[in-house]
């Protein structure tokens, strides 16, 4: 029998893995429809739809493995790394679709629940004020205008497959659209930001290092508490609170 993995389960969505396939469960079903728009517009390799009865969609699951987890040393090649980059490049290149997504929120707005989070984040005792207060400085230089491009929007390195050399598929394209290019550059190597190069190596020209490093520190800010409130542990070894760490 086909063992039943969860891949990711929240109040939002959850991901299972049975066999060959991805079982997606989403809330949200427009957020569902979505995702599956943004499949098909995707100029990547992304895994083949099944299937789609709401709340559920069904897709083939990606052959090899994920490229790293959180808090593991990656064992995935640096052509891996490089080729990973290379297929972000391919996708900010496409034609974006029309609706934005979280990579293109609105900066005056950004900044303001940034602001917010890190005061909370202090109030509650959650991280010492000095570590909050510099890491929100580093975040300052990925608020700045950008040119919209397609992007993927959660970028995290168990979302990319790869066997051996080669990439076989990105999943999870929730939260794609409109947005800023150097988030899914930052998304892709912020447990892993020595392998920054070779994903460079790969995507080519264009990468501002400063927005990278600015958007690890602001997107590390802004899911701490949320990572409590849904069961998991930003202090885990190479999680969230060593990435504010090693900023500073």
């Amino acid at each position: 029998m086909d063992e039943v993995s969860v891949v990711v389960a929240h109040s939002e969505r959850a991901t299972l893995h049975v066999g060959d396939v991805f079982l997606k469960v989403d809330a949200d079903r427009t957020r569902l429809e979505r995702e599956i728009e943004n499949m098909n517009l995707a100029p990547v390799s992304t895994p083949r739809i099944l299937w789609h009865r709401s709340p559920v969609l069904a897709i083939t699951a990606a052959p090899g493995t994920a490229l790293g987890r959180v808090g593991e040393p990656s064992i995935a090649s640096s052509a891996a790394w490089a080729a990973a980059g290379a297929a972000v490049r391919q996708l900010h290149d496409a034609p974006a679709p029309v609706w934005a997504g979280r990579a293109g929120r609105d900066l005056d707005e950004l900044a303001g629940d940034l602001d917010d989070e890190c005061e909370r984040l202090v109030a509650d005792g959650v991280l010492p004020a000095e570590l909050v207060t510099r890491n929100r400085g580093i975040a300052e230089a990925a608020l700045r205008p950008w040119t919209p491009v397609f992007t993927h929007g959660d970028l995290h390195i168990a979302h990319v497959f790869v066997d051996g050399d080669e990439l076989t598929g990105i999943l999870d394209w929730s939260e794609a659209g409109q947005g800023d290019a150097m988030y899914d550059l930052a998304s892709l190597t912020v447990v892993h930001q020595e392998r920054l190069e070779e994903v460079l190596a790969g995507y080519g020209a264009g990468a501002d290092l400063d927005a990278i490093r600015g958007w690890w520190s602001l997107r590390t800010l802004m899911v701490v508490r949320w990572l409590i409130g849904h069961g998991y542990d930003p202090f885990t070894p190479g999680g969230a609170v060593d990435v504010l760490k090693a900023q500073v």
